[in-house]
């Protein structure tokens, strides 16, 4: 309490899926103001509105998060958008904090930084040993670029700004947009249709055999405040709960947890996206004690019975 007692905390995404529970455990730690942004009220890829953020609100840590983000369709879709939108509002926030003095940033980086075949698990020290998975690699490498920028500005400036990389994240309150949406939700809602219009098979991308880690969000949530308060190096670090499953493991039990019966149908033609994730998540407990507590059978079981809730308000209310 002591520690964040004295904070006035502002995350940028913070009206986003992570930012609303981040936001919310940073009010619960007693922090002296907490302000959660999203795009409306500043927009961070222009320099001057970054400026003014700092102008106004003169916080003394910024956990930037704000990001435009999405699963491998709309990565295909949208690369520029996806590298210019988060390279430029990285670049502001760093760089603005450090003009107005803020005594410590902490910038969310992504798993879809590491070379597309890195050895699993995904040690901090293998970042640059190639490049990434090609479909979010526009993400990705935009991303990384501002852990550069970040060690470039503690060398010469001595500012603390700290990097961290986490897991795919999932959990109640997520992105359900078929446009948008990571593989989680987008297979939860895919299962939810099927059993109510009756279908007896549902399409998946790719051949199932990739894997990936995920991280529940109040997990992901309670280790950005563990490295804020307990963090000061300049070294990347990920986040995440250490666990892999395959694909086609994940889609099984996301359509038993919803009910669905039917056939999966593999599209082949459709890209796997990156062969293998899971994070080595050592070097968080060991520098700040962070480590995931909840169980992945846990998380999306909350996580669908959300979503069905959800569903249903809404079904009643058409």
């Amino acid at each position: 309490m002591g520690f964040w007692s004295e904070q006035r905390v502002v995350v940028t995404g913070g009206t986003g899926f992570l930012g609303r529970r981040l936001t919310e455990a940073l009010r619960a730690r007693g922090c002296a103001a907490v302000a959660g942004l999203g795009s409306a009220d500043y927009d961070l890829r222009r320099v001057d509105e970054a400026a003014r953020l700092y102008r106004e609100l003169q916080p003394t840590l910024v956990i930037h998060l704000a990001a435009v983000v999405g699963g491998i369709g709309a990565n295909r879709e949208r690369p520029a958008e996806f590298f210019f939108d988060n390279l430029t509002m990285g670049l502001h926030v760093i760089d603005q904090a450090w003009r107005a003095k803020v005594p410590k940033v902490v910038i969310a980086g992504t798993v879809c930084a590491y070379p597309k075949f890195a050895p699993v698990p995904f040690s901090e020290n293998d970042l640059w040993n190639g490049y990434p998975e090609e479909t979010n690699a526009p993400y990705g490498l935009a991303k990384k670029a501002l852990l550069v920028q970040s060690q470039a500005y503690r060398a010469q400036y001595g500012f603390d700004s700290i990097f961290l990389l986490p897991g795919n994240l999932y959990g109640p309150g997520d992105n359900f947009d078929p446009r948008s949406s990571h593989v989680i939700p987008a297979l939860i809602r895919r299962c939810f249709e099927a059993v109510d219009e009756g279908r007896d098979r549902i399409e998946v991308w790719g051949d199932g055999s990739a894997s990936r880690e995920f991280l529940y969000v109040d997990d992901a949530a309670e280790g950005i405040i563990a490295a804020a308060e307990r963090y000061d190096g300049a070294e990347p670090v990920n986040l995440g709960s250490g666990r892999e499953i395959l694909i086609r493991e994940l889609v099984q039990k996301i359509a038993d947890a919803v009910g669905f019966t039917g056939a999966i149908a593999w599209d082949v033609s459709k890209p796997n996206g990156q062969p293998r994730r899971q994070l080595d998540v050592s070097k968080a407990e060991r520098l700040f004690g962070f480590r995931a507590h909840t169980s992945f059978e846990d998380g999306l079981r909350r996580t669908v019975e959300w979503y069905r809730t959800v569903r249903a308000s809404q079904l009643l209310s058409t």
